[in-house]
């Protein structure tokens, strides 16, 4: 798909910036209405099971949200798979949304020559590219889907989900759980965006290896 041949609607643009924000996680910590415009927010988060006290002042956790604890086998399997359901169907709405307002060929358009010679994908990819970033699962299941419309080929897609598997949800994980040692590195002198720029190095780094992995791949069958 080449940038000349893509005709985009004025208000692909728009629908483009505004799915970029959405699953950037940029509001995130919004209140008010712009909180509104976070992916992870509309997500929400699911309830915890616990007893409440005879006076209904005491609220005691008993497990962290309704797949409660200890569970193992398929029961528990099937229980976290009803997990990953909202995220997946919420960012596959959006996306189709996104795609019926032209903002996937807005992304073709100005990330072609950005993505292509980076990690060889189409810049198509872009808004799953920044969804990815944020939630694993909405990268995903948005990468599936532009694989399932013939957006991108086999290829395309194995560079992709590698880039996305090195340090899945990136700014999500790394805000999170990274948070731990945030003041470690403050005692050492680290600036903290230093190691999610490497973070950042070294996913382009794997989705290159896997680049030339399908270039030799695609030799040897052929």
């Amino acid at each position: 798909m080449e940038n000349q041949q893509i005709q985009v609607k004025w208000y692909g643009y728009i629908a483009l910036i505004v799915g970029i924000l959405f699953f950037s996680g940029v509001f995130a910590d919004s209140e008010g209405a712009l909180g509104a415009l976070d992916f992870g927010n509309i997500l929400g988060r699911f309830g915890s099971l616990g007893s409440v006290s005879e006076y209904g002042t005491e609220y005691v956790t008993l497990a962290g949200d309704f797949r409660g604890t200890g569970g193992a086998g398929a029961r528990d399997g099937f229980l976290f798979a009803l997990t990953l359901l909202p995220a997946v169907l919420l960012a596959l709405g959006c996306v189709g949304v996104i795609e019926h307002l032209d903002g996937l060929n807005a992304a073709a358009k100005l990330m072609n020559p950005i993505l292509k010679p980076l990690i060889g994908i189409p810049g198509v990819t872009g808004l799953a590219l920044i969804g990815s970033l944020q939630s694993a699962d909405a990268g995903a299941s948005m990468t599936a889907g532009l694989y399932e419309r013939g957006l991108i080929n086999d290829k395309e897609r194995l560079i992709f989900t590698q880039f996305q598997f090195t340090a899945g949800g990136t700014l999500t994980n790394f805000l999170g759980s990274g948070a731990a040692m945030f003041p470690y590195l403050a005692i050492i002198g680290v600036p903290i965006l230093l190691p999610m720029g490497l973070i950042f190095v070294f996913k382009f780094i794997a989705a290159n290896m896997m680049r030339m992995f399908t270039l030799r791949l695609m030799k040897e069958v052929a």
